[in-house]
């Protein structure tokens, strides 16, 4: 479940269904308790603006002839892309935008309603038939249906920045606040808060109220018709800030903690303005809490819950609603109630979880590291009643996406189905990471493959030294960036093997066959170009094949738009000329992130069954056969996707649901049939694609039942 919505007593959100192909679908909960699904099983829901997406939903009021108001709900349909709105009762989506020429899509996100209540704001993103890049500004689609035929009713307010979010109109419609940034800035490095003048439809006199390039600005609030609330990490961490028009901005509750996630998805907010005045906010390092700040009395008032882990806050003004879990507490959809600092659930993700001893409970720790700052983990045991441990444990490193991620304490089916199984985790929030203030975020600068990779080194010998972890069997996989990391980490001497899912390995070819959200991320992370050209071959895994000597798994969505499949294939092919032990499993129809049930399934099979082959125990799953040649050359792949709109599910965060695996059995390659083409993935630490994360669901990809390995 992901990006809930509350109006009055009713509540809406987005539910993922793996066993549909991945789709999206929109839920509904009434008053009385009563729980619909809104979209028919042809429908899904996700937008690929910045190809990580965001908030795809918005519901808004409708009238009818007796001026009786009823909620419809405005969504992104991940097939097409197209707004529609889908009436109360209706099984029939209209459309909203036009359809785009041959060879162009248009992407819309971060609905915001209007306020003649007659329109939305959002995020638009134009991808041309001749290429280039994409073009972003902020429009405004009129809930009419107009601008399914007009494309000129679709009136653009403001453009010129590569990158747009969160477009918020003031209560009174009589001004528009945006945030903008442009490359190579990422939204955590530099973002500025705009305001314009709208007046008849147009937008002017825009200006900056606050941000620049060393100041991340997120998520502008309306507290009244001339006060915005915001987030800035002016400070060293996104700490609350009121400002109003004339760009006057005041800290609320300066701390030296995190009140608010990283703004890699559109829509996502830590903090919403009740209509009293008061505040509620997620807050706190990794993990965010809520409470309740009063501007009348300067109080911050935790509100107690024994859930650990919140995010994707929103208020109708009056009640608030977010998606929560804890270690061993799947992931809910609840309710605040700010006068009462009570939390009620309204819908749990899963009905039947695993018995509690099964469940892992991280021990958070930080370490020393060898470049003076800290190392933050949290390590994940060996969890099992049924089996008792002799000696130290095998260990794998986790290492998260972003890499501007961090690690959370949520519910993670994942991490439970290897320590079920007699294997310990710790997950690193190595440096670089969010959630630990804007310093430790920028202790990656130009150190990507170097600080991340020590880090995670750190903890796997902290772990060997104590006797916790057996220095003989440990290992270290990651996603994506984390891939990265874990492939650079088999360099050394400390790691026995290493798993990498969607990893980056060529950083030359990444930056040029990226998409344009990342496409200049590497001038932060590595260096700019021209100028940094060999410290991107020294730190590409590709080039350091002849360093690394130990088992790989390599795992890929060969729909994947961000970490192309030819990083992957190119990494096996490199590991296969050197005769080193590998595996690579290419996924048909899956992206940046696994969304489908069977492909889920399949690669946390394959990584169990890849630490059973190289640590030597038996497994409830067959040893994955490696190979020590190069791959095959991969059989073309017959395109399917027609661009058509609302004819077949397809989820914009990855639905390809494998059947088969008929695999190259001389290059230890596989590959899984499809049935969905797939979109991006959230840039977190998901192997399972949601969030990129929401992304917070990604983890709990109902995996094969927990249970005993011998050891």
């Amino acid at each position: 479940m992901a990006f809930p919505s509350v109006e009055g007593d009713e509540v809406w959100w987005e539910e993922n269904r793996p066993d549909e192909g991945g789709r999206t679908t929109l839920m509904h909960r009434n008053g009385d308790g009563t729980v619909t699904e809104l979209l028919p099983s042809t429908w899904s829901v996700g937008t690929r603006v910045h190809e990580y997406g965001g908030r795809s939903h918005l519901p808004v009021p409708r009238r009818d002839d007796k001026a009786l108001v009823r909620m419809a709900v405005v969504f992104a349909n991940s097939h097409d892309q197209r707004l529609y709105m889908l009436d109360r009762g209706s099984q029939t989506p209209t459309p909203l935008t036009p359809e785009p020429d041959s060879g162009q899509s248009l992407r819309y996100a971060d609905p915001a309603l209007g306020a003649d209540g007659k329109s939305v704001v959002c995020v638009s993103e134009e991808h041309r038939a001749d290429g280039g890049s994409p073009r972003r500004s902020i429009v405004s689609v009129p809930l009419s249906g107009r601008g399914s035929h007009d494309p000129s009713a679709v009136v653009e307010l403001t453009s010129g920045a590569d990158f747009y979010a969160s477009p918020t109109p003031s209560p009174d419609g009589t001004h528009l606040a945006y945030v903008r940034w442009n490359h190579p800035r990422m939204p955590w490095d530099g973002t500025e808060l705009r305001v314009g003048t709208l007046t008849g439809g147009v937008l002017n006199d825009e200006y900056t109220i606050k941000g620049g390039v060393e100041e991340s600005v997120v998520s502008p609030l309306w507290a009244d018709t001339n006060t915005l609330y915001l987030a800035s990490d002016w400070p060293g961490f996104w700490n609350l800030y009121q400002a109003g028009l004339t760009g006057q901005a005041i800290a609320l509750y300066p701390a030296e903690e995190e009140f608010h996630t990283p703004p890699g998805r559109l829509g996502h907010r830590s903090f919403q303005v009740l209509d009293s005045g008061r505040v509620v906010a997620l807050h706190g390092e990794s993990d965010l809490t809520p409470s309740v700040y009063d501007p009348d009395t300067l109080d911050l008032k935790p509100i107690r819950t024994d859930l650990t882990t919140w995010s994707q806050l929103h208020s109708d003004g009056r009640t608030a609603v977010a998606v929560a879990s804890s270690p061993t507490t799947p992931p809910c959809l609840v309710r605040i109630d700010p006068e009462t600092a009570t939390v009620e659930v309204l819908r749990r993700s899963m009905q039947d979880p695993p018995e509690a001893g099964l469940l892992p409970e991280p021990r958070e720790e930080s370490l020393p590291g060898r470049y003076g700052a800290p190392v933050h983990v949290r390590v994940y045991p060996p969890t099992n009643p049924e089996v008792e441990a002799s000696g130290p444990a095998p260990f794998v490193v986790w290492a998260h996406g972003g890499p501007v991620s961090h690690s959370t304490s949520e519910f993670d089916l994942v991490k439970a189905y290897f320590t079920s199984r007699g294997i310990g985790v710790a997950d690193v929030d190595y440096g670089g990471s969010t959630g630990h203030g804007r310093s430790y975020r920028k202790r990656i600068h130009k150190q990507w493959g170097a600080i991340d990779v020590e880090d995670c080194a750190t903890v796997a010998r902290s772990l060997a030294e104590r006797g916790e972890a057996d220095p003989e069997r440990l290992a270290i996989r990651g996603p994506s960036a984390g891939g990265f990391t874990a492939l650079l980490a088999l360099t050394g001497d400390t790691f026995a093997c290493g798993v990498s899912l969607f990893g980056v390995t060529d950083l030359l070819g990444f930056g040029e066959t990226t998409h344009d959200f990342e496409s200049r991320f590497l001038d932060t992370l590595v260096g700019p170009l021209p100028g940094f050209e060999e410290t991107y071959r020294e730190r590409s895994p590709l080039n350091r094949v002849e360093d690394i000597d130990v088992p790989v798994l390599l795992l890929q969505g060969l729909e994947d738009t961000v970490v192309t499949p030819d990083q992957a294939l190119g990494m096996a092919r490199g590991l296969g000329e050197r005769g080193v032990e590998h595996a690579l499993l290419e996924f048909e129809g899956e992206g940046h992130g696994f969304a489908g049930a069977a492909a889920r399934t399949r690669s946390l099979e394959a990584e169990l069954g890849f630490y059973a082959t190289v640590f030597g125990f038996t497994a409830d799953v067959p040893s994955l056969e490696l190979s020590t040649a190069p791959p095959e050359p991969r059989p073309e792949v017959e395109e399917t996707r027609d661009g058509a709109g609302g004819e077949e599910p397809e989820a914009a965060t990855g639905d390809g649901e494998p059947e088969t695996a008929t695999g190259h059995e001389n290059s230890g390659s596989a590959k899984e049939a499809p049935e969905q083409n797939t979109g991006p993935g959230a840039p977190t630490d998901t192997e399972p694609a949601g969030d990129s994360t929401n992304a917070e669901e990604d983890r709990n990809p109902e995996p094969p039942e927990t249970g005993p390995t011998p050891t």
